[in-house]
């Protein structure tokens, strides 16, 4: 296959659409869009810092229940994406040191999971 694929978007299911919108803001995702197409169905994608993949919040976007989904992000620095999690008032854990990279696990307001890996040298670029 020569075609490239790149993620463009992940639904996260949640339970208050402004709570999570809230959260993901302060801790520096930008609100690229938040429509209510009808009753019912409201669209609100928000992009991590420096990100070409975004999330998705709303009403009537998934099936999926809140706090089931899990996603990885890749950071530069554990450290200092740990240090900007907790300034933001986030609970998070320490630093897990794994011998593939290191990792900071985190959770949103409805229990989605979140891991940032930071990693010296990426096998892809």
């Amino acid at each position: 296959m020569t075609a490239t694929w790149k993620i463009e978007l992940i639904p996260v299911p949640v339970t208050d659409v402004d709570r999570a919108k809230a959260f993901y803001e302060r801790i520096g995702f930008n609100a690229d869009h938040d429509y209510t197409v009808r009753e019912g169905l409201r669209f609100v994608q928000l992009t991590p810092p420096g990100s070409a993949c975004s999330i998705a919040i709303g009403e009537g976007l998934t099936e999926r229940t809140p706090g089931t989904q899990e996603i990885q992000v890749v950071v530069a620095d554990a450290d200092e994406a740990r240090k900007h999690l907790l300034d933001a008032g986030v609970e998070v854990g320490e630093v897990d040191e794994q011998p593939w990279g290191r990792f900071v696990y985190f959770r949103d307001p409805d229990g989605n999971s979140w891991s940032l890996q930071a990693i010296e040298r990426r096998p892809n670029g």
